[in-house]
């Protein structure tokens, strides 16, 4: 066996193997920091049944070890098995531990929840860890929807018969070059292609997201905060989003701010999906003009009869409705299957959504295309 497989495999079986090969100084610390998390309880001195302890200099040191030595996707993992098995909520309540932590989605899931324990020293650390997470996702993803919603909606507006103030002259030139004419050097256009102008008194289509704040839920919402902020930057739609548990909360008034968005957001509780329908009902004024995207796992504790009369009521408008069972990058999510494959019967298709995909989508049902089909293609089968 070769140093290499021997090293890997001390650092994987922990101390009780050291005589299987020595560490260097680099693999102590490693595998100190990994034993601290998951040989138990003790005092850390990378025996096993070593732990993390409870004191705010251990915890500083084992952050910044974890950091040090690991990969930022392994320091993610390490940091939230901290957090979800020795119930490390310290970790997130003093500033100094909290900004030695690595942001991401999930920690942020994990302040919001918390959001109301937060002492006061800490919330301004806690703010600044979550603008910096929303901060990456917008960065990533802001660029994309914009333009996936700009082009949706631009490209439902085209007319033949535009004004030649609103001819889209690169548009109308690809469309005619089948009638170009070598011999005279002449493009002949016989159709001219260009957009009614959008009024400044009124959106083009309006977008009601509808986000479920239960405490599995906690990844959605956060990129749903995100997304709901970047549509009200655009003229273009009218964005409004509500969040629900067994209350509603209408969030529309904050989304000039994303981060405040999310401490506005109360993770955890039951969940009434039929309440919260109901409200969106009440806000949509142009059925065909309307797209409402729920963001649910679908474990109804209202009435789940009445919420499937509301949807077919709004699909028979002639509502765009979209069920998304999450929007995140954690894998299959667990939803209720029955209601699920009833929503999309009645015309919501209902499956779940990466947030790398959600521009396209949010595109496709502005355009109002075959959503079922789009899915299907991404690999994102319609819940059943």
């Amino acid at each position: 066996m070769t140093e290499e497989r021997l090293r890997r495999w001390r650092l994987l079986l922990g101390p009780e193997a050291e005589g299987l090969t020595g560490l260097g100084e680099d693999d102590s610390r490693r595998d100190n920091a990994l034993t601290a998390l998951y040989g138990g309880g003790g005092d850390g001195d990378g025996k096993r049944g070593a732990g993390l302890g409870s004191s705010s200099p251990k915890l500083h040191r084992w952050l910044g070890d974890v950091r040090t030595y690991f990969p930022t996707s392994v320091v993610q993992v390490m940091q939230r098995d901290a957090v979800e098995r020795l119930g490390l909520t310290k970790l997130l309540l003093e500033p100094e531990l909290l900004s030695s932590v690595e942001p991401d989605v999930h920690l942020v899931g994990t302040l919001i929840s918390l959001s109301g324990a937060i002492p006061a020293r800490t919330r301004e650390t806690a703010r600044a860890v979550v603008r910096q997470v929303v901060e990456e996702i917008e960065r990533k993803l802001a660029d994309r929807l914009i333009a996936a919603v700009t082009g949706a909606v631009d490209r439902s507006r085209r007319t033949r018969r535009p004004k030649m103030s609103d001819v889209d002259w690169s548009a109308t030139i690809r469309a005619n070059l089948r009638h170009y004419q070598p011999d005279q050097r002449t493009l002949v256009v016989e159709s001219l292609i260009g957009s009614h102008r959008q009024s400044r008194s009124a959106a083009l289509r309006d977008v009601i997201l509808l986000v479920d704040q239960s405490g599995s839920m906690a990844e959605s919402v956060v990129y749903s905060a995100v997304f709901g902020a970047t549509l009200a930057s655009l003229r273009s739609v009218n964005t409004r989003l509500i969040v629900f548990d067994t209350e509603v909360v209408d969030l529309t008034e904050t989304l000039d701010d994303p981060v405040d968005v999310l401490f506005s957001t109360q993770l955890g509780g039951g969940t009434d999906i039929n309440r919260a329908v109901a409200y969106a009902q009440q806000h949509i004024r142009r059925p065909a003009d309307t797209v409402v995207v729920l963001i649910s796992d679908l474990y109804e504790g209202g009435v789940a009869a009445e919420l499937q009369r509301r949807v077919r009521e709004m699909v028979a408008s002639g509502v765009t409705v979209v069920v998304l069972l999450a929007l995140s990058d954690s894998g299959k999510p667990s939803y209720d299957h029955e209601l699920a494959a009833r929503l999309s019967a009645l015309g919501a298709p209902s499956f779940a959504c990466t947030p790398d995909a959600f521009p396209d989508l949010l595109a496709t049902a502005l355009r109002r295309e075959d959503i079922p089909t789009w899915a299907e293609q991404q690999g994102m089968p319609v819940g059943r």
